[in-house]
């Protein structure tokens, strides 16, 4: 392959060494600077046989997966706060043909990839120090590329061992109270917190097996016209919520954990720390009219943070925080000027610093803390601080959030991966409804719906899809994830530990049994699954809301069996 390096500064020597291990191609990339200077742009471009190559992955996709222009490149862009850098071309029948990973995960780097019309090949690019950092002499990456013919997510686990094992991006602590479902009371109670109806709700979730509450935005404020006009100065609202720490106590006698949120960055025009932080907020940020982002470069900011955090979880006993839009630290505008106020100039490592004081005072508070990140603040580093990433917003969305809970799962490890709170109209069917949580089995369960107000039905549904997911979710949490088409959001879907597996069927109907024990869930538009390999096995069906349907012993290598929406076969 032919590496071309364009951009960088004026007196930089950037230089590339080569070296290939079998299928896979190392380049060593190494600027030097004569004197400290903010390093500028520079691109790294070569061409890639197009041949068998059909879809684009990247952790961040969230459209069409196609092979797009080398004018209008497919991308990602990472840095500490946001994805990871790494995006892979795959064949129609789902093999791994290149896989591009870089080993930096903080500074901002853009990864592309798209077609040339003039020699049908596929350019690649990757751009370093899209966004300005701190001035240096010097810089070193490895950019790791991957042509083995593997199923694509064995290639992309490969680099996420790399990226652990090699690359010193070692995660954060799991306590296993990071894998215990969720409610989380956004979509059900949004800012209309009350003390007495947050009790109840913990009570009735805690008997359906639901073992920690996140209260979310609202708990701050009087006001509930959305927005972050009132966030920044983080004082309980004894309206909704009277005494905090009296709230935490009563809550924890229901059996359930307690997390709070906070939106990290912002401080509203509203709040009385507005005045004292205005010169210390990043350049366009926020809605640059009612709140804004804190610019985490300032020292001052830093400690606020941190204190204010390790003062709720030392004096209101909680289990836990949702720590929110890490991703809105960003850089534009005056913000890119130079401030002998600040302590550090690169944004990314004022972030590593924030978080990792977050970390070490609240552990020491706590071992076990539970911290939450969502996407798009997911990638390698940021896992070190954090133990439970929520997939992105998407309330009702069963694509979504099934196709961003294996995203998640292929790039986080061990890392306890939570899904979007699902939700649902309760006019609907019970089947539909529980499509919502066919939607998130192979992540951890998060729950937005008030259970008091649910149809029967649709309890007995949650009822039952709650303590099937805890039965089996040693399995569906720490098997093997398999997907195929990832071009379809993922038609089927496998979790395997030992002699168990499990699968789910969204748009592919064929179930192939390959261990002594299967389980298959039909969330498909069909009523019936196609039994594969399971000549002479025992089988039973159940519906959505757990009652045996059906029953009998397989008499065909390949049988149809009727499966309902929702509905789950067991075979053994």
């Amino acid at each position: 392959m032919d590496f071309k390096i364009t951009g960088g500064n004026k007196n930089a020597s950037i230089k590339i060494t080569e070296k290939t291990e079998g299928t896979l191609h190392f380049l060593f990339v190494n600027m030097t600077l004569p004197q400290a200077e903010i390093p500028e742009k520079f691109s790294i471009r070569w061409k890639h046989s197009v041949k068998d190559c059909a879809f684009t992955w990247n952790p961040g996709m969230m459209d069409i997966h196609g092979l797009y222009f080398e004018w209008g490149k497919k991308t990602i862009n990472s840095r500490l706060a946001s994805w990871m850098p790494l995006q892979q071309l795959i064949s129609r029948n789902g093999k791994n043909k290149l896989t591009i990973a870089v080993s930096d995960v903080d500074n901002p780097i853009e990864l592309g990839t798209g077609v040339c019309e003039e020699d049908a090949t596929i350019e690649c690019e990757i751009t370093f120090f899209t966004v300005p950092t701190a001035p240096r002499t010097e810089y070193s990456a490895v950019i790791r590329l991957d042509t083995e013919s593997v199923e694509y997510y064995d290639s992309i686990y490969n680099v996420l061992n790399w990226w652990e094992n090699e690359c010193g991006y070692e995660p954060a602590f799991v306590p296993e109270s990071a894998k215990d479902p969720v409610d989380s009371l956004w979509y059900s109670f949004h800012q209309e917190l009350d003390k007495e109806k947050i009790i109840k709700e913990c009570e009735l979730s805690s008997q359906l097996g639901m073992k920690t509450v996140i209260i979310d935005d609202g708990w701050q404020t009087d006001d509930n016209n959305r927005g972050y006009a009132f966030c920044g100065d983080w004082a309980v609202s004894p309206k909704k919520m009277g005494d905090m720490k009296t709230l935490i106590e009563n809550i924890h006698k229901t059996g359930m954990k307690v997390m709070l949120w906070y939106s990290v960055p912002f401080v509203g025009i509203h709040s009385k720390k507005y005045e004292e932080f205005k010169n210390m907020f990043l350049d366009k940020s926020g809605d640059e009219k009612t709140f804004f982002a804190l610019d985490p470069r300032y020292k001052k900011v830093r400690d606020y943070l941190v204190s204010i955090y390790e003062k709720a979880v030392k004096e209101w006993s909680l289990d836990g925080l949702k720590l929110d839009f890490i991703d809105s630290f960003y850089l534009k505008g005056k913000s890119l000027e130079h401030d002998t106020a600040r302590d550090y100039q690169s944004l990314e490592d004022a972030i590593h610093a924030l978080m990792s004081e977050v970390k070490k005072r609240l552990t020491e508070i706590n071992p076990e803390i539970l911290i939450e990140f969502r996407q798009s603040y997911v990638g390698p580093s940021i896992r070190k601080y954090g133990n439970m990433l929520r997939v992105g917003d998407c309330p009702c969305d069963i694509l979504k959030n099934r196709f961003n809970i294996v995203n998640l799962r292929y790039t986080s490890g061990k890392t306890a991966v939570h899904s979007d709170m699902i939700m649902w109209n309760t006019e609907d069917t019970v089947e539909n409804a529980a499509l919502q949580f066919t939607s998130i089995l192979y992540g951890v369960p998060q729950i937005s719906m008030l259970i008091e107000k649910l149809p029967p039905g649709h309890y007995e549904m949650l009822k039952f899809y709650i303590s099937f997911w805890k039965e089996w979710k040693t399995v569906l949490l720490d098997g093997k994830l398999t997907a195929t088409n990832p071009e379809c959001e993922y038609s089927l879907v496998c979790s395997r530990l030992d002699d168990t597996e499990i699968y789910t069927a969204y748009s592919d109907t064929v179930i192939p049994v390959t261990t002594e024990k299967t389980i298959a869930v039909n969330a498909s538009a069909y009523n019936s699954l196609i039994i594969k390999n399971a000549l002479n096995k025992n089988y039973r069906v159940l519906n959505c809301m757990g009652k045996e349907i059906a029953n009998g012993m397989l008499s065909a290598d390949l049988q149809e069996i009727d499966v309902p929406t929702a509905g789950i076969i067991f075979i053994d």
